[in-house]
């Protein structure tokens, strides 16, 4: 808090304008725990790039040939939780063998082009000196 006679720190900003200013500080870090919490668990990032580079849904097989490393036990148990968090919309075909497919939703399309466009900052600034 600023107080008569002593100065505040504030971060150097381009621009004389905030789209946060007059937010309380510890709300927003409140939530930025909320998006942490879902998006930083390992694999969730990179499940959502092959859905939006695609209108077609993505098949578990397909999940698993793209992210080696990621064991099925730790896919499946991150698109369990981007389904319960309305990011993805899981579609259950009844063959033999069971196939099944995910997508975007409407909120899971507006994650991924935030995403994109925290990606693309990252490629504008990753060579920059400043």
């Amino acid at each position: 808090m600023e107080t008569k006679g002593q100065a505040v720190n504030r971060l150097p900003m381009l621009k004389n304008e905030c789209s946060f200013e007059g937010y309380d500080a510890s709300t927003l870090m409140k939530e930025t725990e909320k998006i942490r919490k879902l998006i930083t668990k390992r694999g969730t990032i990179e499940m959502l790039i092959p859905l939006c580079c695609s209108t077609n849904p993505i098949r578990h097989k397909e999940f698993r040939q793209l992210l080696k490393g990621v064991s099925s036990k730790t896919l499946a148990r991150r698109l369990k939780e981007l389904e319960r968090g309305g990011i993805l919309e899981r579609q259950a075909y009844n063959e033999i063998p069971p196939r099944v497919e995910y997508r975007l939703t409407s909120k899971g399309q507006e994650l991924v082009e935030s995403i994109i466009n925290l990606l693309q900052w990252m490629r504008k600034w990753s060579n920059s000196k400043s």
